[in-house]
């Protein structure tokens, strides 16, 4: 052991202020490089939404993998401190080859702007990922343990509310860089062509990663550090497994029962091994059921996210983006730990109620399984706005007259007349095999008959601008735009090719009466310019958007006005959502109380539980947890298809509330222990052996105790 007394500061040792500070850089790290993971998929390396988010969650639930051989490394070979310095090496490495991997001037020879040969930036990411996953992994469990470590017997307060500060310094961590890393991902940089800077937001968290390891370095004379003590894990799982053959090979009746299954081993192995292994299986048994409480909690940055962009984000004065929702948790959770701890635990105790551990992680649980009932509910009251889109068989169809007088066109079963300059309000849904026929006709003119070549299960606009002049045109969204975003498209009925440029994205050769296809826009209001060579220079060339809202779509019909300027005609697609995010915030709340009594609980009552050799071991059997947790929400997602999103998040409250009622009845059993104190009580045991054996004569020697 290093310095044997600590220096104190407010009752804390001094050394747990380096290790909260290196906790909240690494949080930082780790969070800010994790929120940019799936849009630089998407956008740098052009994978699809599920092969992006399947690697995702791979990532993460790797991270939450690597634990074991964190602690395997820290508890057998080379101790937390120095476990805890190499591998912050391999994740500052790891941080600082995936900002490389997204510098596009690395392989963009031609300068173009974008990257020659994908596969080099494709491989490197992959190589950072999979350093930082062993990085954050592997010191996970060793950095909370080393902070419990800091604290003297009779500390055990001190010890609880350090547990709190930590999970508060990782979310302070989580919540400054996932505000952060977005607004430096907007910048522009590049050598030879301008976009958006990923070297610069995967760079930043490279460097926090390095500060965070040298202000731990730099507490190194503070701490008290432990020897590790030999192959722990490989004595565990030889101890288990000799306790299950030795009681396999004896079970017959004339062999007496043993108290605990774990007795069996006793012909092998010592009495403090076997009392230190039943300590921990006691409490990997406990966390059987913990990873539904994950499923549920990891869902706020997927399905969560996706169901705020059916959302309006405008609250008040602000407007927020949909995955800027996420911070909610984050803010809340650094309101709400310092109130449990200060105001809510005191109370409930001043009230004579013994809240232990482990009632307050069935409460946590439970508190997580009406947040996702919430979820459900606001998911109702969702799709009663949201409008409905073509399914299976069916195909949809809007017509829009741009031409100068009104038409009338003749579909099965339903006339419509539209006068110039107007669309149908909705879609019209038919049957593909029963749509045959769509006439158009206008006063003293001839019926034209239209072709139908429509696609299954989209919706189409039909252009008409004359008796015989018409274009079908496929929409291409079956859905609500994405991120919350706002679909433009232009129709042109000029007789000239269009450019046009709206707040930096550009739709090239519009050409005349057909419609662009739809770019997309956060919310606000956006200019636009038209540049045609035929109109002259006093007209106005720029023109500005409605104020968009969020997940709308627009086409905008540019025509001549008398007067020989243009001007531009705006139709509604599809109608903005109406549903306000500010209807997650109970959802956002009822899921952050349940993390901290659940989660910060948790942390501690792993590190109380644990004999002291063994303390990494079971913080990595609670970050295991976590990563099934991940597993599990790939699997539900991938196997059931809910065509109603609010059954899902049903099945996965029915699914915790059973496991929570589960948790309760296991928990009811549990004796809790305080190994210090266990083994105190070997070293005195064996004191008195060793001064009964050097008291006796040696002759004497101690009759074997196994008599087979």
């Amino acid at each position: 052991i290093g310095m044997s007394k600590s220096r104190n500061c407010f009752g804390y040792p001094l050394s747990i202020f380096f290790i909260v500070v290196n906790e909240f850089c690494e949080r930082f790290s780790y969070y800010g490089m994790r929120a940019l993971l799936v849009l630089y998929f998407r956008n740098f390396i052009g994978w699809d939404d599920d092969l992006s988010t399947a690697i995702y969650h791979t990532f993460v639930a790797l991270c939450y993998l690597t634990p074991i051989l964190g602690a395997l490394i820290a508890d057998s070979w080379l101790g937390k401190f120095k476990t805890i310095i190499s591998l912050s090496i391999v994740y500052t490495i790891g941080q600082a080859v995936i900002s490389v991997s997204s510098i596009n001037d690395l392989t963009d020879h031609n300068h173009d702007g974008s990257p020659d040969s994908l596969p080099v930036h494709v491989a490197l990411s992959m190589i950072g990922l999979v350093l930082i996953a062993l990085g954050t992994g592997g010191i996970k469990p060793c950095v909370s343990a080393f902070g419990g470590d800091q604290f003297e017997e009779g500390q055990e307060k001190q010890r609880n509310r350090f547990f709190s500060i930590f999970y508060l310094a990782i979310n302070a961590g989580s919540l400054i860089s996932t505000i952060i890393t977005p607004i430096l991902r907007v910048q522009q940089c590049g050598i030879h062509s301008q976009q958006a800077c990923y070297p610069l937001a995967f760079g930043v968290p490279a460097a926090l990663m390095a500060v965070s390891l040298i202000v731990f370095v730099l507490g190194s004379r503070m701490y008290k550090k432990f020897q590790p003590q030999g192959n722990i894990m490989g004595k565990v799982v030889k101890c288990i497994g000799f306790a299950i053959k030795n009681r396999f090979r004896h079970r017959s009746k004339t062999f007496p029962k043993r108290e605990h299954w774990l007795d069996w081993a006793k012909e092998k192995y010592d009495e403090r091994l076997i009392s230190q292994i039943k300590m921990v299986t006691k409490v990997l048994f406990l966390y059987i059921p913990l990873p539904m409480f994950w499923a549920l909690f990891d869902q706020q940055g997927s399905r969560w996210t996706l169901q705020a962009t059916t959302m309006s984000g405008r609250i008040g004065a602000i407007e927020i983006q949909p995955d800027q929702m996420q911070t909610v948790n984050a803010i809340l959770i650094v309101i709400m730990v310092p109130i449990v701890d200060a105001v809510v635990y005191p109370l409930i105790a001043k009230c004579g109620f013994n809240f232990t551990s482990l009632k307050k992680m069935t409460v946590g649980m439970f508190l997580a399984s009406m947040a996702f009932v919430v979820a459900a509910i606001v998911q109702v009251e969702i799709d009663k706005t949201l409008p409905v889109f073509p399914a299976g068989n069916q195909v949809q169809i809007k017509v829009l007259n741009i031409g100068n007088g009104s038409m009338t066109i003749h579909f099965p079963g339903e006339t419509v007349t539209l006068d110039q300059m107007s669309q149908t309000n909705e879609f019209t849904t038919f049957d593909v095999d029963k749509l045959t026929s769509i006439n158009i006709s206008s006063p003293g003119s001839v019926d034209t008959a239209v072709t139908p070549n429509l696609e299954k299960g989209h919706r189409h606009t039909l252009l008409v601008w004359a008796p015989n002049h018409y274009r079908l045109v496929k929409d291409g969204l079956n859905q609500k735009p994405e991120k919350g975003e706002n679909g433009i498209r232009f129709v042109s009925t000029l007789n000239q090719v269009l450019h046009i440029t709206m707040s930096g994205k550009v739709y090239e050769n519009v050409t005349s009466y057909s419609a662009s296809k739809y770019q997309f826009f956060p919310s606000g209001v956006k200019e636009f310019t038209i540049n045609s060579t035929e109109i002259s220079t006093e007209c106005p060339h720029s023109f500005e958007s409605s104020n968009l809202e969020f997940g709308s779509a627009y086409t905008y019909v540019i025509r001549r006005e008398n007067s020989g300027c243009l001007e531009v005609k705006e139709f509604e697609d599809i109608p903005p959502n109406t549903v306000n995010m500010a209807l997650q915030i109970p959802q956002y709340f009822l899921l952050t109380c349940g993390e901290v009594v659940f989660s910060v609980t948790g942390l501690e009552f792993s590190y109380s539980q644990a004999p002291s050799n063994m303390k990494s071991v079971l913080q990595a059997g609670w970050l295991l947890t976590v990563a099934v947790g991940n597993i599990i929400v790939l699997i539900v997602a991938g196997a059931g298809h809910f065509s109603q999103q609010w059954a899902e998040y049903i099945l996965f409250a029915g699914l915790l509330l059973v496991v929570c009622v589960i948790f309760a009845i296991m928990a009811r059993f549990y004796t809790y222990v305080n190994p210090a104190e266990i083994e105190a009580q070997f070293d005195e045991d064996e004191k008195k052996k060793n001064a009964a054996k050097n008291s006796l004569y040696p002759m004497l020697e101690p009759a074997p105790q196994t008599k087979m």
